[in-house]
């Protein structure tokens, strides 16, 4: 345990480290560390306290600035909360995920063999137990570690994309703990089973991909020859990997978000064979090995109780099969931890986390009696998280109010200014005084 304090222009920081069990029902396995900074406005040393529950998984939390408005919606909070910024586990300063992680000395599993040190010299059907900890479950219990350091009754979870799954298991399993919530985009579908999230999300990716070309009806031949040259290893990354077709088309993700069109647009107009296209592409790509955890445990985010058994993939429809100018968006493809150098050593965990069947994270029936105030942003052409599942989730909060918005995409509590997270903060505030 740690706790260190500074100031820094217009705020109080809080720097805190809590240990906590790898296994809430294993205590005795061993602990990780979870970092988090408590960020308070001058004067504001009595307001309640929320927690930023970033997207990902496998994300650390924004490191923040008054100075530079970083990030841009942190005033806004700042007005009425203390905010806790929370290096979920397995990133940023809280243990981190990767083949050198230490392992706590008691991560044994099999009687007789001494334990691993690191994840590369387990097994890897012990490293996909290990990763296994690592969602919705395991972030919530360390925000209730962290609330419980600093002698709060109550928090409100503020959650963006995966940080929004993450509230609503918040919400179905301790709700007591909760003054309020907030989703900035990220409402998940309770009942739908992974495969049907991702049909869903393929059919809107074909609305935004078609949508694009009829903005810039150039980009679709530029795909096509790109994703010709990637059929024959011509499109290559800095680090020497080859970028397949399936790779390519997960330049897709950029439409889900504001200002993402133009950035696909600026990027198709670059010689494929320049070190300005291979860098970029580089940056535009998502599922890179910066953050293993997002690509190796991404799809059990869409599970409540399912097995995945790469549902994106197997849910792809057949047009898109045949078309590779059919863009997807966080659609990932089991090809990846093969070319990607950096996720090659991950290959064997996600395959045997893709048959892991993923504990349920909430009922219909908690979310019911959770008499919890909430608010929603559900952006309605959202390409990550449905609006129509959203809306179905929402009317299972009996306190929740939902906002629906064709104002921005996905990543609207960032372009939106502070418009987004102000309005749900207020939305918030009314429903608890009504």
């Amino acid at each position: 345990m740690s706790d260190t304090a500074y100031d820094m222009p217009g705020m109080h920081v809080r720097e805190i480290t809590v240990d906590v069990p790898l296994d809430a029902a294993a205590p005795a396995r061993g602990t990780l560390e979870v970092f988090a900074r408590v960020v308070t406005a001058f004067g504001g040393e009595d307001r309640p306290y929320a927690v930023y529950l970033q997207g990902g998984p496998g994300v650390e939390a924004p490191r923040p600035s008054l100075s530079s408005a970083s990030p841009v919606w942190l005033p806004r909070v700042l007005e009425d909360y203390q905010l806790i910024l929370l290096d979920q586990r397995g990133t940023g300063r809280s243990t981190p995920i990767g083949m050198d992680t230490p392992l706590p000395a008691s991560f044994a599993r099999t009687p007789g063999v001494p334990a691993p040190r690191t994840l590369r010299e387990a097994s890897p059907a012990d490293a996909a137990e290990y990763l296994t900890h690592f969602r919705a479950d395991g972030i919530v219990r360390d925000a209730e570690a962290v609330r419980a350091f600093l002698g709060a009754e109550t928090l409100t979870p503020i959650g963006q994309s995966f940080g929004g799954f993450t509230t609503l298991h918040y919400l179905s399993t301790r709700p007591d703990s909760l003054a309020g919530a907030i989703f900035t985009g990220g409402l998940p579908s309770v009942d739908r089973t992974p495969a049907e999230v991702y049909a869903t999300t393929w059919e809107i990716m074909r609305e935004k991909t078609l949508a694009h070309y009829r903005r810039f009806p150039g980009d679709r031949n530029r795909v096509e020859e790109l994703s010709e040259l990637a059929a024959v290893g011509g499109i290559v990354l800095p680090n020497g990997d080859a970028v397949s077709p399936a790779r390519l088309r997960t330049l897709g993700h950029l439409l889900g978000g504001d200002g993402g069109a133009e950035s696909l647009h600026w990027l198709l107009g670059l010689d494929p064979q320049s070190h300005a296209f291979r860098h970029d592409l580089a940056g535009a790509l998502p599922f890179r090995g910066r953050n293993p955890l997002y690509a190796v445990i991404h799809e059990s985010s869409m599970s409540n109780g399912h097995t995945t058994r790469w549902s994106a993939e197997r849910s792809m429809p057949a047009d898109f099969r045949d078309d590779p100018t059919l863009l997807g968006g966080e659609h990932i493809h089991p090809g990846l931890f093969a070319e990607d150098s950096e996720l090659r050593e991950w290959k064997e965990i996600a395959a045997l986390l893709a048959e892991h069947e993923w504990p349920v994270l909430y009922t219909e029936e908690a979310l019911r009696r959770a008499e919890v105030p909430a608010a929603a942003a559900v952006y309605f052409r959202d390409a990550y998280v449905p609006a129509a599942h959203s809306l179905e989730t929402a009317a299972l909060l009996p306190r929740l109010t939902p906002w629906i918005t064709s104002s921005w995409e996905h990543n609207g509590i960032r372009s939106s200014g502070t418009e987004v997270i102000s309005h749900l903060i207020d939305l918030v505030q009314h429903r608890r005084t009504a």
